[in-house]
């Protein structure tokens, strides 16, 4: 029961009235640490109630201790927008019964209105990381005085290339701060440097963390011959698997606009999301997906950072991923607040050995799942290396280019030689020439 961490009961009366009595285990380990004051370094998995996790023990502290002051007590920044305004009506639905006041602040919006909004100085700040430094910059909000620093989703902020944005902020940010770094997955080569940068003494957790079997969702795999054979495989998963709402990942811009061209022309209801589509339309995308407008969304990796979709049960990875932290996120998108979820990866022979580099990564394989229907020529490489990869030709390709190689100078030594035997001798003169 969340009353037993002796929260402040205007927030337990809050989480009740949210149907949130029991604590998750990230919540279970976080709560007491964060009352205590420490700094945390928490992995956990999309959907396991970390955003919980860190505003209540954050607002109980805003609620029980004096700041005469004012300005901004607590921050929370995040990579994306969606994620923001995620963490923003969580934090409103917490906060509905006291006087704590806050903020949202991200980009693609106008900034005169955010000018305003800070000037009133709320006590809870939620942004994004370009926007806000857009702030600071221009003196319009002040960190000299902030108790709490919430960097959430840190990993994909660093994947996104925000690093030193992060530590711009954390720079301008009170030195006698409480700093608290969560993120889905460990696997970033900048996460510990950033860390380290960060944090002072902290404890570090890592429940049910990226690397292991997620109990919610169901994981399969189903081979594929070629592309075209996967788009069959995804109009009959489509057509006969149940779902309320589905995400399909591809590796790239191209293929999410094929896909979604591909699948309205079969009338249905999807919405498409890359790298390149402006917040305008991204803002529709989802309020599509939010309305029930839009049951699928066909996205790439980058578009769907951060997204917090309702009801999604079904994961579908046109493309392998290319990283097993890729994965993590992808699937994480179902399975969320205990629900069940599926997630199905269509795998063609060239990626394969992706294939068993995220099952590696992950210390678990796929369940295999085949369409009798749709059954296809490849059913796996024959010979596979300890670590499940192909039994390549590697050598014997790289023995035909020599071979290649050897025979093409021949030729050309052979060409050489036949031009330099037809060269006439120096001042002889043509045969057909008579000499006056």
């Amino acid at each position: 029961m969340f009353s037993h961490f002796s929260l402040h009961r205007l927030l337990i009366k809050s989480l009740r009235e949210q149907g949130l009595r029991q604590p998750t285990p990230v919540q279970i380990e976080a709560i007491p640490l964060i009352l205590d004051g420490m700094d945390l370094q928490v992995t956990a998995e999309t959907g396991s109630g970390k955003t919980v996790a860190y505003l209540a023990p954050a607002l109980h502290q805003l609620l029980t201790t004096a700041h005469p002051s004012g300005g901004t007590r607590l921050l929370v920044v995040l990579p994306t927008r969606e994620l923001a305004q995620q963490v923003f009506k969580t934090c409103q639905q917490l906060t509905r019964h006291t006087r704590l006041s806050a903020g949202l602040i991200y980009g693609g919006e106008a900034i005169d209105p955010q000018y305003a909004l800070l000037a009133d100085e709320p006590a809870i700040v939620i942004a994004t990381t370009g926007r806000l430094l857009e702030h600071i910059e221009t003196n319009s909000i002040d960190l000299a005085t902030l108790e709490i620093l919430v960097l959430d989703e840190a990993d994909r902020m660093l994947d996104m290339g925000f690093s030193d944005d992060v530590l711009k902020i954390v720079e301008v940010s009170s030195p006698k701060r409480q700093t608290l770094l969560f993120s889905a997955t460990m696997n970033n080569a900048w996460l510990g440097a950033m860390a380290n940068k960060v944090l002072r003494e902290p404890e570090v957790l890592e429940v049910s963390g990226g690397r292991t079997s997620h109990s919610a969702i169901t994981e399969q795999v189903m081979l594929a011959d070629n592309e075209a054979h996967k788009q069959k495989q995804l109009l009959w998963l489509l057509s006969f698997e149940p779902y309320r709402k589905a995400i399909v990942f591809t590796n790239s811009r191209v293929n999410a606009e094929r896909l979604g061209s591909l699948l309205q022309q079969k009338k249905y209801r999807v919405v498409a999301l890359h790298g390149d589509v402006l917040p305008e339309r991204r803002k529709r995308v989802m309020e599509r997906l939010d309305a029930a407008e839009a049951k699928i969304l066909v996205a790439t990796d980058v578009a769907a950072r951060g997204l917090d979709i309702d009801g999604v049960d079904l994961v579908i990875n046109f493309d392998m991923p290319r990283r097993g932290d890729d994965y993590v996120h992808r699937i994480g998108r179902t399975g969320r607040g205990g629900e069940k979820g599926v997630a199905i990866t269509l795998v063609q022979p060239d990626e394969w050995n992706l294939k068993a580099s995220v099952e590696r990564y992950l210390k678990h394989t796929f369940e295999p799942r085949l369409i009798e229907v749709l059954q296809g020529q490849f059913k796996g490489p024959k010979k596979l290396r300890a670590s499940g990869k192909t039994v390549g030709n590697k050598k014997k390709k790289e023995k035909g280019n020599r071979d290649s190689k050897t025979r093409k100078k021949a030729k050309q030594r052979k060409r050489l030689k036949q031009s330099i035997g037809k060269r006439r001798a120096p001042g002889k003169a043509p045969r057909n020439e008579s000499s006056t």
